[in-house]
């Protein structure tokens, strides 16, 4: 609970009146968290192949933290893997903030093992209203609605919201209700802004994506336009929430919020609710030396619905509200505070998470991040950082005409890899020889029809559980999809009620089996086969112990099986002669996009870089280990200088040839070379860990001990050199001196004897 603190000096502490410890509203106890999480932890294991978490070692052991997580991608899913990664790595416990619609059944159950704090909100509770609305004068009076056929004096309320229904994919847009001035017109505390809802509170067309209106002098909506259909919401009181989350945090706890609210399957952040900024700000307010901090989660998923997908937690450097957001706050100056609040937090988001404007704009950045890693297997944590770099240049760059043809290359090039029904790895068969594909196509399908031996029985055991859960998932989706205004597909909503289905319907199942079993070995034995000693009763045991048995290991065989299979695909078309042709032009056509990547990564990266070359996540993609087999078949030109190595170099990019680089370190990579020494263990400033959230969070490859860090001097130049021996012979000399004194010998009677 919050510590007490003394009154003032002077005070003897046997006067200083003690307060009481506060109640905690939601409270977590410590046991039941931990059994909770040590059970259901199984179904993380279950449906992801890989949670890799980073940076975690950058989360406090002690003291009050409060966690924003994103994107919110996976609905309950998310806040399971979240707790889990955390008790694993750092040994933290956290309460999350849960919809108070979803505290009931096995999530209300689960949520109070582990001390979540229900939250209302207004969305949840918003219902049809009668009537339509539109905007009167949407020029001069934006924040006046007025409605047809409405009653807002019985169905509104002050300080309760407005939704409008959301078009095409398009998220509707909400308010607040500032005044009900009639039962048909009412006033919001802000106006709509936004193009769509101003479509649809007016009927024009003459509105730009930034909310203007291009002809101002029409004041009112379109002629003959009577209005839209809307939403209303009731005032949501959330004192009780602060209040167990202030206390939480007050005690030293720790609280997970997931702050663009309810979950979505969008490629980019939603707006953040200021819920985080007023919990932070708060919790600050009322006890200013508690020494809370925030720390940024980002939740990456690679698809993320996807059974046996993969996941990337990261977490990033803690930081802490300013003290002058914090007297603003307490000054009558809130939303001034909690805007500043909100834009670090979305500033330290966008630093763990990847973020691009829409689906085809990230497989885009996914395609071109493929094309500039040529021919390497990268660790996720890696994947994830690059893939993040190359949505902020697209973004930053986005009206650069370089960009705009490479963005237009790459969907071609994605929809020609979606005709064929292949990706973009699997090109490298066109490079085999016939004899080779045709060796490799049936060394496979044997390995294949030997797998299947192990996947075959599982796969019927389970069978069922697989139809329910895609069945139910997929309703599911479409529900969640038609009752929200921001989901694109609703698949957000998948993943969980592919576990609820399947923690529900599988014992059940397996139940069935084993029961079925035991009667069938009490009716005849098994048709003999059992020994009639054995009791039915234990072979009801057995089934329990074999059948899921038998599961488990159809699991893990079918990955690598279901591996396999995705790969006959490419050499059949390698070996079809309607289809080799157009792989080979592919491929061909893969080169030519890879030089052009690395060309305008080149270009641009040392622009948005100051140093590009020394923080750049991969090396020289044109190496004879990738799909270009030779530099002279990418077309780069090879750079020789009088009494140096060869330099291969993209033609005409800037940053190729390393300069006030020695020449023993011109012939190693870029990011290989001497500059960058702290990276290899034995130069590395900290000494590799044992802990394994700190070695395996960090994702550096060989020698990274853990931290990709910058060495501690530069060995380019004879000063630098020089500069290194100055400071091994002072430190020399010093320790010397230093054992010196401990031997009680004086540095005079020293220099006397010499």
């Amino acid at each position: 609970m919050a510590e007490n603190h003394k009154a003032g000096e002077g005070v003897p502490p046997s006067n200083t009146p003690k307060a009481k410890p506060q109640k905690e509203l939601y409270p977590m106890t410590s046991w039941k968290y931990d059994a909770f999480l040590h059970t259901f932890s199984v179904l993380v294991d279950l449906f992801f192949r890989e949670v890799h978490p980073r940076g975690a070692w950058r989360v406090p052991r002690s003291g009050p933290i409060l966690f924003v997580a994103a994107p919110h991608a996976n609905q309950f899913v998310d806040g399971l893997v979240l707790q889990r990664t955390l008790k694993q790595e750092a040994n933290r416990r956290v309460g999350l903030l849960i919809a108070e619609k979803s505290v009931h059944g096995f999530i209300g159950w689960g949520s109070r093992q582990t001390g979540s704090v229900p939250v209302g909100r207004a969305q949840d509770k918003a219902k049809p209203a009668k009537g339509l609305i539109y905007m009167p004068d949407p020029i001069n009076d934006p924040t006046l609605i007025r409605g047809i056929g409405t009653d807002f004096e019985k169905d509104a309320e002050v300080g309760g919201m407005i939704f409008l229904p959301s078009i095409k994919g398009q998220s509707g847009s909400s308010v607040d209700i500032a005044k009900i001035v009639g039962p048909e017109e009412i006033r919001t505390k802000r106006p709509f802004t936004s193009q769509l809802s101003l479509f649809q509170l007016t009927g024009r067309d003459d509105i730009d994506s930034q909310g203007k209106f291009g002809n101002e002098d029409l004041t009112g909506p379109k002629d003959g336009y009577e209005g839209t259909k809307y939403k209303l919401a009731p005032h949501i009181d959330q004192t009780d929430v602060y209040k167990a989350v202030f206390t939480r945090l007050r005690s030293g706890g720790c609280i997970g919020i997931f702050p663009e609210g309810g979950s979505h399957d969008r490629t980019e952040l939603l707006p953040l609710k200021a819920g985080v900024a007023i919990m932070a700000l708060g919790t600050l307010a009322e006890d200013p030396n508690c020494g809370l901090q925030i720390v940024p989660v980002g939740m990456n998923y690679f698809h993320a619905h996807k059974f046996r997908s993969r996941a990337v937690v990261e977490f990033g450097a803690p930081f802490k509200i300013p003290d002058d957001l914090v007297e603003k706050y307490k000054n009558n100056q809130r939303r001034d505070a909690i805007a500043q609040t909100l834009d670090m937090v979305h500033q330290a988001l966008s630093a763990v998470t990847v973020s691009s404007p829409d689906y085809d704009t990230l497989m885009c950045i996914q395609a071109a991040r493929r094309l500039y890693n040529t021919g390497r297997k990268l660790p996720l944590p890696m994947v994830v950082e690059l893939n993040r770099k190359l949505a902020i240049g697209f973004s930053k760059y986005k009206e650069d005409p370089r960009i705009v043809d490479l963005m237009d290359n790459l969907r071609d090039y994605n929809k020609q890899l979606h005709y064929l029904n292949i990706r973009d790895h699997q090109l490298s068969y066109a490079r085999m020889t016939l004899l080779r594909v045709v060796f490799t196509l049936l060394y496979r399908v044997s390995k294949l029809l030997v797998l299947s031996i192990g996947v075959v029985p599982g796969l019927v055991l389970f069978a069922p559980v697989f139809v329910a859960t895609k069945y139910i998932s997929h309703q599911k989706a479409k529900e969640a999809l038609a009752g929200s205004s921001v989901k694109v597909q609703g698949r957000d909503v998948m993943a969980t009620w592919k576990l609820l289905v399947a923690m529900a319907f599988a014992p059940a199942l397996y139940n069935l089996y084993s029961i079925s079993l035991a009667v069938k070995v009490y009716q005849d034995n098994l048709w003999g086969y059992v020994p009639a000693a054995i009791p039915f009763w234990l072979v009801y045991v057995i089934a329990w112990i074999i059948f899921p048995a038998i599961t488990f290991a159809a699991f893990r065989i079918g990955e690598v099986g279901m591996d396999i299979l995705k790969s006959l695909r490419p050499l059949i078309l390698c070996i079809s002669p309607t289809s080799s042709y157009s792989v080979q032009r592919l491929r061909e056509r893969r080169l030519e996009l890879s030089t052009q990547v690395v060309k305008v990564i080149n270009d641009l990266g040392p622009d948005m870089y100051d140093d590009f070359e020394k923080s750049r996540l991969v090396s020289d993609p044109f190496r004879d280990d990738g799909f270009l087999s030779s530099r002279e078949e990418s077309g780069i030109p090879t750079i020789r200088q009088e009494g140096e190595s060869a330099v291969s170099s993209p033609p005409d990019s800037p940053g190729v040839v390393r300069r006030h680089t020695t020449r023993s370190s011109r012939a190693i990579p870029r990011n290989e070379s001497f500059s960058n020494i702290g990276a290899i263990g034995m130069f590395a400033t900290r000494p590799p860990s044992r802990s394994r959230s700190r070695s395996s969070s960090a994702g550096g490859g060989f020698g990274s001990a853990g931290f990709p860090v910058s060495g501690f001097t530069s060995l380019d130049s004879h000063e630098g050199f020089q500069e290194a021996n100055n400071k091994i012979r002072a430190a020399m000399k010093e320790r010397s001196q230093l054992r010196r004194r401990k031997s009680g010998v004086s540095l005079n009677d020293e220099e006397s004897d010499a």
